[in-house]
């Protein structure tokens, strides 16, 4: 049991003894540093329940406490809130537990643990992954990790959005312009090569709008009669009808981007445990269309078309079959949440999808409650703002975007910058230098990104996230290589100490306490689905070390049994800074 479950304990015994009446739920924060105390009380919530003067309540659940419980050594009232003192006892305990406690603050899974899925990523086949596209990755994937690490059953998934006019439009510009190159003649990545025919076909498509516009055409018939879209048209068509030679096409050039996409994945260090393919389940959902229908829950018009009425809900009415009997967005995103319920047995789902899709997943998951699933009840769209940049938003028809890869070398590449610099890599060979700079690059990408609530636009500023001092990426994987140093220099054995008779320095009292807040802060991770909270986390708990360290001496401290002590205590730290940069898909590197 934790502290706050003792003393929430002791605390009801008090106020059912003295007041005869029932409280069970108490409020507990860290003492500010201000103040004497370790662990404080709010009583201000208590006097709906106690009609008295906050300062008096709190002396006496204080004297009570104190008399009555042994990790509680003296306290002070300011205002309405009771600050403890700690007993040494308790640090001593708590510091063991933590210690004997395998994966400290990670639950594990059971065969019934709640299965959850997230999707992330899901791209379209067009074009090759961008700036957009790794918050979307690092979210999803840390989201489901940090769930995973919560107790529950994690599949991971993504949804390629492989089909339609998109895919169309390169596949027709490759056939114009491409003279048969392929990823092998060019030596470029699949979904590279392919992105560039997009680029290649939205340039012909402006000229011959201009061309016809020139010509007398107004330019929205110009849109509509340009030869190179309606090429587009008649291919999507074909493609539909099964034509064997556009089916061909369309199956290489998705094939050269599922390549690129696998190796762009791989270099971002995230993983699905399942694709999905808009291909495959562009058809799911008719028939529960044709349910609902029957059970009243969508309404057909005149023309045929299907809709449900939300008008009720704060909404408006949403289409969910065209008159012509073909599925829309919507259709498919039923059938497929359906369909994933039956692959998975999942009691919840996580959808990481931009916020310009708020209405989209208000109008699905509410559809989803209509028909009678009682999973809907548990679906979660992790909504994120967009990444900016100083030059404006990213466009990728013109070809105006931060591409994935280019990123990814270009952390690399400022991390080697920043290092060299430094010039402390002098015993690395030049494999291990190649692999720090990666760590490092990516380290500082991802904690960038991951440390801003998720529900925030960011404004991404490499230069500002390769920085060896604040709240950055680099500086956490900093402050655990110079743990491993102290580690390697103290050269310990693996030992459980007796620290029964330990007296614990205030900055031992500080890290400890922040050291016990890990499990909270990853179910509280969890239920907000927000990285965010570890990010700062960590970074709280880094400051921490630097200021323990600073003050206190680790291997020059006057008694064996202090140095044994502030060793294992770093090493504690250590771990659950690596285990934290883990729920955020970030490494941390032995030596810098």
């Amino acid at each position: 049991m934790n502290l706050e479950n003792i003393l929430s304990q002791n605390i009801s015994e008090y106020i059912q003894k003295n007041h005869d009446i029932s409280v069970e739920n108490f409020e507990f924060q860290l003492t500010r540093k201000e103040f004497e105390g370790d662990l404080t009380l709010v009583i201000f919530p208590l006097l709906k329940h106690i009609k008295t003067n906050p300062v008096q309540l709190g002396e006496q659940i204080g004297e009570y406490l104190k008399s009555n419980s042994d990790l509680i050594t003296k306290f002070n009232v300011v205002k309405g809130f009771l600050n403890l003192s700690l007993s040494e006892l308790y640090f001593a305990e708590k510091f063991k537990s933590i210690q004997q406690t395998e994966n400290f603050g990670f639950v594990s899974t059971t065969e019934h643990s709640p299965n959850v899925m997230v999707e992330y990523s899901s791209p379209n086949t067009n074009k090759p992954l961008h700036l957009g596209h790794i918050r979307n990755n690092l979210l999803g994937y840390s989201v489901a990790e940090i769930l995973k690490a919560s107790g529950k059953n994690v599949y991971k998934t993504q949804i390629i959005n492989d089909r339609g006019i998109h895919i169309c439009k390169s596949m027709v510009a490759w056939e114009k312009f491409g003279e048969g190159e392929t990823p092998e003649s060019t030596g470029m990545k699949g979904d590279h090569l392919v992105g560039k025919y997009y680029v290649e076909f939205d340039k012909a498509y402006k000229k011959e709008i201009q061309s016809l516009v020139d010509n007398g055409t107004s330019e929205d018939i110009a849109k509509k009669e340009a030869p190179i879209f309606k090429d587009a048209q008649n291919m999507l068509k074909k493609w539909e009808a099964g034509d064997d030679k556009v089916v061909a096409l369309w199956t290489k050039m998705n094939n050269w981007v599922y390549a690129g996409f696998e190796e762009t994945y791989k270099n971002l260090g995230v993983d699905f445990d399942k694709n999905y393919y808009e291909s495959d389940t562009y058809l799911l959902g008719k028939d529960h269309i044709k349910n609902g229908l029957e059970q009243g829950v969508f309404f057909k018009k005149e023309d045929g078309s299907v809709w449900i009425d939300l008008s009720d809900e704060g909404l408006d009415e949403k289409i969910v079959l065209r008159a012509d009997g073909t599925a829309v967005y919507m259709t498919q995103d039923i059938g497929t949440a359906i369909q994933r319920v039956l692959d998975f047995n999942i009691d919840e789902m996580v959808y990481t999808v931009g916020n310009e899709q708020d209405y989209h997943f208000k109008v699905l998951f509410l559809i989803l409650k209509k028909l009678g699933f009682a999973w809907a009840e548990n679906l979660y769209h992790l909504s994120y703002g967009m990444v900016d940049l100083p030059s404006g938003k990213m466009k990728s028809r013109e070809g105006n975007v931060v591409d994935a890869d280019d990123l990814i070398k270009e952390m690399t590449s400022t991390a080697k910058q920043i290092s060299e610099e430094l010039g402390k890599l002098e015993t690395y060979n030049d494999s291990e230098k190649e692999e720090l700079y990666r760590m490092i690059g990516l380290g500082a990408l991802k904690y960038y990104i991951l440390k801003v609530d998720p529900k925030k636009r960011i404004l991404f500023n490499p230069e500002e996230s390769v920085d060896f001092q604040g709240n950055t990426g680099p500086f956490i994987q900093y402050t655990y290589a110079r743990i491993q140093s102290i580690l390697r220099k103290a050269n310990l054995a693996e030992q459980q100490l007796d620290l029964s008779n330990y007296t614990f320095e205030d900055k031992e009292k500080s890290l400890i306490k922040v050291l016990d807040q890990f499990p909270e802060i990853i179910q509280q991770s969890a239920k907000q689905y927000s990285p965010a909270l570890i990010a700062n986390y960590v970074y709280d708990l880094v400051k921490e070390f630097n200021s323990f360290y600073q003050n206190i001496s680790i291997l020059g401290a006057d008694e064996d049994i202090q140095i044994e002590f502030r060793v294992n205590l770093a090493k504690e730290v250590a771990e659950v800074i690596k285990n934290s940069f883990r729920l955020l898909g970030i490494g941390v590197p032995a030596r810098m």
